[in-house]
């Protein structure tokens, strides 16, 4: 349907003289949304939709950019938390949204193992978003109690080979990135061992440290204090360098377990048709976020590191991750815990 202004417009055009200025006006009446929003946006607050409770780091990560983006944009940002059913509720919010770029979407690399575990969402991952800039990268960690009989990665890995099933991990909960990076570990080392689910981190890192469990991946920072302290053992972290907190644990690719990565990222997304302008406005205002030394600050307080990348190559991730995490839940069929 035409705006009301390009019929009146149409009506008018009766004398020839005016025919061009007349198809001009109506082109102008008609102009795509990108041509028309991508100059003067934003034009409103911002909802930014977080899929996950407000008070962890998805919040922090949220909000410290969020905060950013007003200040750039002379805006506001809103974040929003939306959580529920394992992150649905405000992904599908952000999926059915008006794609002008007033809604967008902060989320972890959940988003590509939902994409398995869960196939009736209500919303294709691929179509219905596209992926805006990667914020950043928080890379993970194994450590287990200090009596577990292995020092190293391959001390580790030979025991895990010779002991099937007899060694417990703990995770975060069922289906999520914390338990597939367990199973990743397991398909990439051809070792097998026991992943018990717990309600959140808190129970399983008390026993972690009591010896009840053996073992655990997570960030550096859960565990830092308790390797310093002598609690917990650092065995390898993911990333390409030594995190300057824990220097005395090698990368796995020191440890000899190369092209091997786990931890997760948060990324911002839009509504899959959000005009490619507006899409790179927000990626360029990301870009200044991470460079600006009051987000680095609130980052490293968390030891998060920003993580610049092009639209290109968030969405190249994306594609990666979802390679990746389809392969695991295959083939261990992981299935969602419920909410």
């Amino acid at each position: 349907m035409q705006p009301m202004f390009a019929r009146s417009a149409a009506n008018t055009c009766k004398n020839r003289s005016i025919r061009l200025l007349c198809a001009a006006m109506m082109a102008l009446g008609t102009m795509p949304a990108s041509a028309q929003t991508a100059a003067g946006y934003p034009s409103k607050p911002v909802r930014v939709i977080t899929p996950y409770p407000a008070g962890g780091s998805a919040s922090v990560i949220a909000r410290t950019f969020a905060e950013s983006y007003a200040r750039d944009f002379g805006h506001p940002f809103l974040v929003d938390n939306r959580p529920g059913a394992s992150s649905i509720i405000g992904t599908q919010a952000v999926a059915r949204a008006a794609p002008d770029g007033h809604t967008l979407l902060v989320i972890s690399n959940t988003l590509a193992v939902i994409h398995w575990t869960i196939p009736d969402r209500p919303y294709d991952t691929l179509k219905d978003l596209v992926g805006v800039s990667t914020l950043v990268r928080n890379d993970h960690m194994i450590a287990v109690n200090p009596s577990f009989p292995a020092g190293n990665l391959r001390e580790m890995i030979a025991y895990l080979k010779k002991n099937p099933g007899k060694v417990n991990a703990y995770t975060t909960a069922q289906g999520s990135i914390n338990h597939l990076e367990n199973l990743q570990f397991m398909q990439a080392t051809g070792t097998n061992y026991t992943v018990v689910p717990y309600k959140g981190g808190g129970a399983g890192l008390t026993d972690l440290v009591s010896g009840t469990i053996q073992m655990a991946i997570n960030t550096p920072n859960l565990f830092a204090s308790f390797i310093k302290s002598g609690k917990l053992k650092g065995i390898a972290l993911s990333g390409e360098r030594r995190n300057p907190v824990l220097p005395e644990v090698p990368t796995f690719a020191e440890a000899g377990l190369k092209d091997f990565s786990i931890g997760t990222w948060y990324s911002l997304f839009a509504p899959g048709a959000t005009p490619r302008d507006i899409v790179d406005k927000l990626n360029a205002a990301t870009a200044r976020a991470q460079a600006s030394k009051d987000v680095q600050d609130i980052l490293a307080k968390q030891a998060i590191d920003p993580f610049p990348s092009t639209v290109a190559a968030t969405n190249a991730l994306m594609r990666v991750e979802l390679d990746m995490w389809g392969k695991v839940v295959k083939e261990f069929d992981v299935k969602p815990e419920a909410d």
